[in-house]
């Protein structure tokens, strides 16, 4: 019955590193798009012409 008492908190830490796994992935893959919107709107921006005055 000990096995099952300590199962708990292991699941517990379980969870734990699977959130932190998946805030990880999250926070990577924000950052991949985000730079590669950067990239494409000053892409963009530069093949604009300038208003003339």
């Amino acid at each position: 019955m000990l096995i099952l008492r300590n199962s708990k908190g292991q699941t517990l830490v379980e969870y734990g590193l699977l959130l932190i796994l998946i805030a990880v992935v999250v926070i990577a893959a924000v950052t991949f798009v985000g730079q590669k919107t950067n990239t494409m709107y000053s892409t963009i921006s530069t093949s604009l012409p300038q208003p003339s005055n």
